[in-house]
């Protein structure tokens, strides 16, 4: 379990990042008014610019800006109230960082509006499958692209969750995932796997994806993962058989940074945080710990 996972080399729009020696961070801002895990604390532009400058500077490798919430049961946002959300966001934030943005989208008019405006990677939860144009964005200015793994849709994704083998079956849907995306014309070497925490999944599915990350390997991609203050995590941690725990109170985001280290050790690549200075610190042990050499 210790092993350092496979390494990769992404290069792309003047940045360069490699996976697998050192574990990267991607930090969460949700430009929303419904984000499970803020309460919509950053959907103000300012508010969400300040979060972003914050999140860099305590050393996240990417910042990823969403302007729709894919929380369970939530309802979608049309493409314009998405672009007026995040465009001002991604503007100001690209005139000052020099970190990649990612534009958190499911919209090819969103992800063209994004990298046009300063963003250079898509994050698509549904994995190209709900506009086949975002593929066809992604080809166009050539940026990588996190294929994520979903029951369904956010509205639908959490009723009765069931799969015939786990493991198997979001691995399959990876790699038709990663066929599409090629067969779009995306190069394969800018395709990122995530094996979608929460999204379509109960309680023991989360917990053997994080047990079993390893198997995800065989897809030859970086592995992605967002186990940061998810509901899996809260519902552990509850005392109360009625209790809801606060996303952002800090017992959840202890039990958050047990899942970061799982994960790690697991092979992940890239973290996606809402508290980056936390995983950070956490990550600098893991990675320490992952690769020290005997004397």
């Amino acid at each position: 379990m210790l092993d350092s996972p496979k390494t990769y080399r992404l290069s792309w729009s003047g940045y360069d990042l490699e996976f697998g020696r050192r574990t990267c961070i991607m930090g969460v801002v949700n430009v929303t008014p419904d984000s499970f895990s803020d309460g919509g604390n950053f959907f103000a532009p300012e508010a969400a610019v300040a979060q972003g400058q914050k999140l860099a500077a305590e050393g996240a490798d990417i910042l990823d800006i969403g302007g729709e919430s894919t929380r369970p049961f939530s309802d979608p946002v049309s493409a314009d109230e998405e672009i007026e959300r995040v465009i001002p966001v991604i503007e100001k934030l690209a005139d000052h960082l020099s970190i990649p943005i990612s534009i958190d989208t499911m919209k090819s008019a969103v992800a063209r509006r994004a990298i046009e405006a300063g963003a250079s990677m898509i994050n698509d939860v549904s994995a190209l499958r709900f506009d086949p144009g975002l593929g066809d964005v992604a080809r166009e200015f050539d940026t990588p692209v996190v294929l994520m793994h979903m029951l369904g849709s956010p509205k639908t994704m959490q009723d009765s969750p069931a799969y015939h083998h786990l493991i198997g079956d979001i691995s399959d849907f990876l790699k038709e995932a990663i066929a599409r995306a090629q067969k779009k014309g995306i190069s394969r070497s800018k395709i990122i796997v995530d094996p979608g925490i929460g999204f379509g999944k109960t309680v023991s599915h989360n917990l053997l994806i994080i047990r079993h990350l390893q198997a995800f390997a065989a897809l030859g991609a970086p592995i992605l993962i967002g186990p940061s203050r998810k509901a899996f995590i809260r519902k552990l941690l509850k005392e109360e058989p009625g209790e809801d725990l606060a996303p952002d109170l800090p017992i959840v985001e202890t039990g958050t940074q047990a899942a970061v280290a799982a994960a790690v050790f697991g092979g992940a690549h890239i973290l996606r945080v809402h508290d980056v200075a936390n995983t950070r610190a956490t990550i600098r042990i893991l990675d320490a710990i992952r690769t020290a050499q005997d004397n």
